[in-house]
């Protein structure tokens, strides 16, 4: 192999909301001049769960600015509960969005925090999607390589304003997690109120049959 370029484009993809009961799951890429990394770097970007609230917004201003290319997809709980009926799993379903998302990115190479139990098999099956990128595909990529932990900052960002959006129309929901107690409470409550649960939660999670 030659030596890489430092105009090459390189990319990370992350998510935020997989395990969440109330939200979207949100899907960020990231795509950044090889020679850009340092920069991120030097501008603290790290794994959001790292990070306050308020560093991450500031980052998030920071990412765009220096990214080539940025493609978020925002996975509604109503798609996630149909994945089922189109044969999907969860895995299989952010595996054609992460592939959407690798094509659009346009790098030769991309780190993805994998979500796949096998990280490997994860890597092979983006592969097979989208050939000629290399994928690194690890677990806790977003903690690792920094243009993945720039992706897991906008993702978070992104799921954070939708779960805000939410807080102003009905109230405290929480984080939108199950372990979340303020999160259960109001879903417990919506239900027991309303006989049915709005459109924001996901109504396949197993969660739920405590509620009902």
């Amino acid at each position: 192999m030659g030596e890489r370029s430092l105009d090459e484009l390189v990319g990370g993809i992350d998510e935020a909301g997989r395990g969440s009961l109330i939200g979207p799951l949100v899907i960020a890429g990231v795509a950044v001049l090889r020679s850009e990394l340092d920069t991120l770097k030097k501008l603290g970007v790290k794994d959001s769960k790292k990070l306050t609230p308020s560093a991450r917004k500031r980052l998030f201003e920071q990412i765009v600015r220096i990214s080539k290319k940025l493609e978020v997809i925002e996975v509604s709980p109503q798609e996630i509960d149909l994945r089922e009926k189109r044969g999907l799993n969860l895995n299989e379903l952010e595996l054609a969005k992460m592939a959407q998302i690798s094509k659009a990115l346009g790098c030769s190479t991309i780190y993805v925090d994998a979500v796949d139990t096998d990280e490997v098999r994860f890597g092979v099956e983006l592969s097979k999607r989208v050939p000629g990128v290399n994928f690194v595909s690890e677990h806790k990529a977003d903690s690792k390589y920094v243009v993945t932990s720039a992706a897991s900052i906008v993702a978070k960002v992104v799921r954070d304003e939708r779960i805000e959006e939410i807080k102003s129309k009905y109230g405290d929901v929480g984080s939108g997690y199950p372990s979340d107690q303020r999160t259960l409470k109001f879903v417990t409550q919506y239900f027991v109120e309303h006989g049915t649960l709005p459109e924001f939660v996901r109504k396949s999670w197993k969660t739920l049959l405590k509620v009902r």
